[in-house]
């Protein structure tokens, strides 16, 4: 591929004078191209919604979530992954992160790994693909072997596939079942994709990761009920949630979120509906993790 024809890879016409700009031009210069990210995105919407449907669809099935890419993508699908556990109280192999070069590509670029569209495939059979999963394949290029390699296995074996790309027509997405394609243009230091590309990545993998939680009742209005308390600052974060969630003062809240183990959720909804620990524990789960589902069953 001539890769000189990827928006990715061609010379922004603004910052044509980079090196000599002052701070201040600069500064503004890379603001007013990140502004474009947002508008790019948008247009990107229809295929983010039929992902983050799938994803769902997977994690209601017990299905897991796998990210695939190299370098900047990479390490976005890995930081997405890590990040569910403490948001959303998920076990660490339900959202999972593969990058080229293994873990050790988080800080060391391994020469080569993201060319091998082998090593892809091998990665995924190395976790025990399903059917039941999803994979998504993220490439700022649209291009890389890697990223080829990982759709194609996972496609022959039955799992969902899900591409991001940074440019129009790209290589994977003719690999994915469903592709969103978010061209940001030219980036302002020539072929860097971390910026805009990344950007781009990073707000697509908020999305498809928030909506598919929202989508599986790990969220109650618009707070993070599944949080887990692990550190100070979360377990005084859990107890504001639970205030807020029920109305309950702070004593109140303290005594729920004991008497639910430190469970959130739990606590919220044995507030709400005045149910002792294992009643409104059996309510909740017959309610799928859905609080708004499980407070208004009625008590008998």
């Amino acid at each position: 591929m001539d890769l000189s024809k990827l928006t990715t890879e061609t010379r922004n016409q603004k910052t044509m004078h980079l090196d000599t700009m002052s701070v201040h031009d600069f500064a503004v210069a890379m603001n007013n191209e990140d502004k474009t990210v947002p508008e790019s995105v948008a247009r990107a919407l229809p295929a983010i919604e039929q992902a983050i449907t799938a994803i769902t669809h997977s994690f209601n099935h017990g299905g897991r979530l796998f990210y695939i890419g190299a370098g900047t993508s990479g390490r976005l699908g890995v930081l997405d992954a890590a990040e569910c556990v403490p948001t959303f109280g998920t076990p660490p192999e339900m959202v999972q992160g593969l990058i080229a070069g293994g873990m050790q590509a988080m800080t060391v670029a391994v020469e080569g790994a993201e060319d091998s569209v082998t090593l892809g495939r091998q990665d995924l059979m190395a976790h025990k693909l399903t059917p039941r999963d999803t994979v998504v394949g993220i490439s700022a290029s649209g291009r890389t072997p890697y990223v080829v390699g990982g759709l194609d296995y996972a496609q022959t074996i039955g799992a969902t596939t899900i591409s991001i790309a940074c440019n129009d027509h790209a290589v994977i997405s003719s690999h994915a079942g469903i592709a969103i394609e978010c061209p940001v243009g030219p980036e302002i230091l020539t072929g860097s994709t971390r910026l805009k590309s990344g950007t781009a990545q990073k707000l697509i993998l908020n999305m498809l990761s928030t909506g598919a939680m929202v989508g599986i009742g790990k969220v109650y209005g618009n707070l993070m009920v599944d949080v887990k308390p692990t550190n100070e600052k979360l377990v005084e974060r859990a107890k504001r949630i639970i205030r807020q969630a029920t109305g309950a003062d702070e004593a109140a809240a303290e005594q729920a979120f004991t008497a639910a183990g430190q469970d959130v959720k739990l606590a919220i909804v044995m507030v709400l509906t005045k149910l002792p620990k294992v009643e409104a524990a059996a309510r909740l789960q017959k309610a799928k993790g859905f609080i708004a589902r499980a407070v208004e069953e009625p008590k008998n």
